[in-house]
């Protein structure tokens, strides 16, 4: 019977899951645990076609975690950091549920099984077709009430922050931007003098956004978690209670009170029925908040990169404004928003606010989200009708819903006339914009709500024939929709799923898995298709001539050949119907004078529109040796997707659409090709000397991407996509910078705006003597589904109570380019340090950046291989020292352990292009983090 209940509990967890893990499972858990796959538990040893899985209970004992797929690159292979086998969308299952990763705490999870391979997820049905991650949370033990608590507090640190230059070096070379561009300087030589000395910051402000003014050195947060469990026979719970708060770096106006929390509440309850019927009952409430000053201009991290340092001081003193005007006087004394009773807010004509007056001055806004999971299902154990038959179901319903509450103020902003009395600043006057209200009434809006709703059931049959022949099987029918506030049409998955499985003596392996899976995306008479995978295992440690072997504990091949039909990448509904609309029609004039708005076709029909495919071809080799010293796993992986949708642009003659009025009469079809092929591998050592005992784990996974089929007629062969990488990124090839007039004469013509010299020279691909889209060439691979290679290594070192967990991940291959705001600098830009290597007359033969422009220079910021680089890069993601105190001592206490640890995430990275890495430009920085926490259990 248990074992029934097992299987049960599996299937309701293990609805879909991602892609693969390597061997970090204690070799102890190994024997006896169960591991959960699609719809069912199984021993680890009867694993096929690359599934993977993490024991992350155990996990947690030496490395805690915030995020629930924290870093699993690093201790699973074919999972690099986006996806399994770098497919793409994978689905998530949380106990069989379409959940979101971040809805479940690390602290509640009991195991994460990646299913990378389409065999793995076939049952699925069709929005599984890209992998499936599947976390399992815990469930109630048998036996006394037993308490675990635990507390953490943490600070995070800025690793990097964008450098700017300050107003007056900002001013000096706008000027010689514009003089570059044959304008007359804008700042005189003294308004620069006067920026340069410092001397009146709120005269000649420079302000920066990054200084101890503003930020603080590091944020703090901090949580508490309470787990508990217990039962007996019948019964039996897990109940966690988890709060979360973390604070801001702000140190001014209402935003130094940001601060983000979250209060949850997990309960989950086994129940004995009888001694046929099992049952379950899951529950999850999470509450949500998240505090924050208003603001029109954005966040402050985009502010940060886009104001530039001399366009206005943020706060004046009042002390500054001159005795003898009483109307400025009085104006501030009207004011409602004196800043720590000596500062009005600053402003200017064109600045009539800012993101530092907005922040003192126009509110705050709170973030709520409220969200409700359920699900619960029942296991009948049927043997006693039919022996080995059982019956099991599970329906679910979850519901998150979230708005915003606002307080909207305006200000006012004084923008002061500044004078000089006797070698003394003063404020002659001041002009008023805006004025001060505030309303108190409280705003609501950003309503949001989803909703889940899933069921499904399944009959499993199992029975051994002659204790030689495994044979079992599964039919199910799964479904489930998910509701979205403003939006019609619902994500649905439906289908049926049916395995038989076979094995002879536990050593050679047959299974068969199917799922008939439906679409409304599709036309009627085209929504259904069928999904079948075959594989073959062939466990060899259980052959006669090994079975007795010292040196091989266990020793698996498999291999799987799948084909799935999957809507994902069918981005719409009704795109098999034409398409006739008069949203920009031309107008017809007729005798009397009415006007009439034509009807365009905008799309041709195409009911024979159909699935996507996955058509795949995996093999994977699993073994132990020396007792579990090592053990190692690896897979190899070809797929293609076929049949990806397109609005051909050269399948049809020219005349099936016209540029103006905007008509079309293409359809949608069937047409691209998409290759994946790579291979992950897995590897962990365990080895004890004494009292030491170490652990190792290393893991990778690679692939390439190919799009084999391409509707496209470029002229030029080298700008075909076709034959390139999915993620290829396309571009100029640079040839340094025009030296001068002569050198542009003589060069191809730049099609992308007048050059002068200092600009970026480009390659003339072609040889047709100009530069423009038809010379760019294949310049390297974007990591769009992740690196093309992915490393992790994860080191365990126990001595007596204490324990050292390392965890450094790496990601190989790919490239990106610096077309960030920080990089591309022109027009009104804000300029960064970036600048200073510009090319100049004098700096020809030495600049690394091109001239500077106040025009948009087309020509120089470009995809183009000057702005390209390489994201290589290895991280030692986490450290962390842990101390369990010996049992003994609270042997006559009601207190039965106690752990202590401290640790660090995100300490440091190797890598050529480390401080473009480690820098985020116009959005929030990354952060170290430490904590230190303590973990009692009662």
């Amino acid at each position: 019977m248990k074992q029934h209940i097992k299987i049960f509990i599996g299937a309701a967890m293990v609805c879909l899951p991602l892609a693969a893990v390597s061997a970090t499972i204690e070799k102890d858990t190994l024997k006896t645990d169960k591991i959960p796959v699609a719809f069912k538990e199984i021993a680890k040893s009867d694993i096929l076609s690359g599934v993977q899985v993490l024991d992350y209970k155990n996990l947690t004992e030496k490395n805690y975690n915030t995020y629930s797929l924290d870093n699993m690159q690093g201790y699973v292979s074919g999972y690099n950091g986006n996806s399994p086998w770098a497919s793409g969308d994978c689905l998530v299952l949380v106990d069989g549920v379409p959940r979101n990763a971040d809805t479940v705490l690390p602290t509640e999870i009991d195991k994460i099984t990646f299913l990378n391979s389409a065999a793995s997820v076939a049952l699925y049905g069709s929005r599984a077709a890209k992998g499936v991650i599947l976390i399992t949370t815990k469930t109630g033990q048998e036996g006394e009430l037993r308490i675990n608590a635990r507390g953490n507090y943490g600070i995070g640190v800025a690793k990097s922050y964008p450098k700017y230059l300050g107003s007056a070096e900002y001013m000096t070379l706008y000027n010689e931007a514009r003089a570059n561009d044959g304008l007359s300087q804008l700042y005189s030589d003294d308004e620069i003098y006067n920026y340069s000395t410092g001397s009146n910051p709120y005269r000649y402000p420079n302000v920066d956004f990054y200084s101890s003014d503003y930020i603080r050195k590091y944020y703090m947060g901090g949580n508490g978690n309470i787990d508990i469990t217990g039962g007996g026979r019948l019964a039996r719970f897990y109940a966690n209670i988890n709060y979360s708060r973390t604070g801001d770096v702000f140190k001014f106006g209402e935003a130094k009170h940001n601060y983000n929390d979250r209060l949850a509440f997990r309960g989950n309850i086994n129940l004995q029925v009888n001694d046929w019927i099992s049952a379950f009952v899951h529950t999850n409430v999470s509450f949500y908040t998240s505090h924050n000053a208003n603001s029109s201009y954005g966040t402050y991290w985009n502010a940060a990169s886009t104001m530039r340092p001399n366009r206005v001081s943020p706060l004046i003193p009042i002390s500054y404004i001159e005795q003898n005007d009483p109307t400025s006087l009085t104006l501030i004394n009207n004011s409602q928003n004196i800043i720590d009773g000596k500062y009005f807010l600053g402003g200017t004509q064109i600045d009539q606010g800012n993101i530092f007056a907005d922040y003192y001055a126009a509110g705050k806004n709170k973030y709520t989200s409220r969200q409700f999971q359920f699900d619960t299902g029942f296991n009948m154990d049927m043997d006693r009708f039919v022996k080995g038959l059982s019956f099991q179901t599970q329906f679910a319903v979850d519901y998150n819903t979230s708005y915003n509450t606002s307080y909207n103020n305006s200000y006012a902003v004084f923008a002061p006339t500044w004078a000089n009395y006797n070698g003394q600043d003063v404020i002659a006057s001041l002009t008023k914009y805006n004025v001060d209200k505030k309303s108190g009434i409280q705003n609501i809006g950003g309503s949001y709500n989803k909703q889940t709703i899933l069921y499904s059931a399944q009959f499993n049959y199992h029975t051994t024939i002659a204790d030689l022949h495994n044979v079992s099987a599964m039919i199910i029918g799964n479904g489930y929709q998910q509701t979205y506030a403003g939006e019609y049409h619902r994500i649905s998955n439906v289908n049926l799923g049916f395995e038989a499985a076979y094995n002879y003596a536990n050593r050679y392996y047959l299974q068969f898995d199917a799922a008939e899976v439906h679409s409304a995306k599709l036309a009627p008479g085209h929504r259904n298709a069928f999904s079948p995978s075959l594989t073959l295992g062939w466990k060899m440690k259980n052959e006669s001539w090994l079975k007795n072997s010292d040196i091989v504990d266990d020793l698996t091949l498999s291999a799987s050949l799948s084909e799935l039909n999957t809507d994902l990448d069918i981005s719409s509904y009704y795109l098999y119907e034409a398409n006739y609309n008069q949203s920009d029609g031309a107008w017809w004039g007729w005798k009397d004078g009415v006007a009439a708005h034509s009807t365009q076709s905008k799309r041709g029909v195409n009911e024979d529109l159909t699935f996507i495919k996955r058509k795949e071809f995996s093999a994977t080799l699993q073994t132990s040796l020396l007792h579990h010293l090592l053990e190692l796993n690896g897979s190899f992986f070809i797929n293609v997707m076929d049949g990806g949708l397109i609005n051909a642009s050269t399948l049809y003659p020219d005349y099936f659409s016209l540029g103006w009025p905007s008509s079309s009469f293409v359809p949608y079809v069937n047409y691209n090709k998409d290759l994946r092929k790579g291979f992950d591998f897995g590897m962990k050592a365990n080895k004890s000397f004494g009292d030491v005992e170490l652990s190792l784990g290393v893991n990778g996974t690679y692939y390439t991407t190919r799009a084999t089929k391409r509707d496209e007629n470029y002229e030029y062969s080298y700008l075909n996509r076709q034959g390139r990488p999915l993620d290829a990124i396309f571009g100029l090839k640079s040839a340094g910078f025009y030296k001068d007039e002569a050198d542009i004469a003589s060069s191809p013509k730049s099609q992308f705006g007048d050059v002068k010299p200092g600009d970026i020279k480009y390659v003339d691909q072609n040889g047709d003597n100009k530069i423009d889209a038809n010379d760019e060439v294949y310049l390297g691979k974007g990591g769009w589904y992740g690196s093309p290679f992915t490393l992790g290594i994860n080191f365990t070192a126990k001595w007596r109570g204490f324990t050292f967990f390392a965890l450094g991940t790496g990601g190989y291959g790919a490239k990106s380019l610096k077309s960030s705001s920080y990089y591309w600098v022109y027009g009104d830009r804000k300029y960064s340090e970036i600048v200073r290597d510009r090319w100049t007359p004098a700096t020809a033969e030495t600049a690394i950046y091109p001239r500077l422009t106040t025009q948009t220079s087309d020509n120089n910021f470009r995809s183009s291989d000057f702005w390209l680089y390489s994201t290589n890069r290895f991280d030692l993601s986490k450290v962390q020292l842990t101390y369990d105190f010996p049992k003994s001592i609270f042997r006559d206490s009601f207190v039965r352990g106690l752990q202590v640890y401290a640790n660090g995430c995100d300490l440091l990275t190797l890598s050529g292009e480390r401080k473009t890495l480690e820098m985020n430009v116009g959005y929030a920085p990354q952060y170290r983090t430490y904590n230190v926490g303590v973990y009692v259990n009662f």
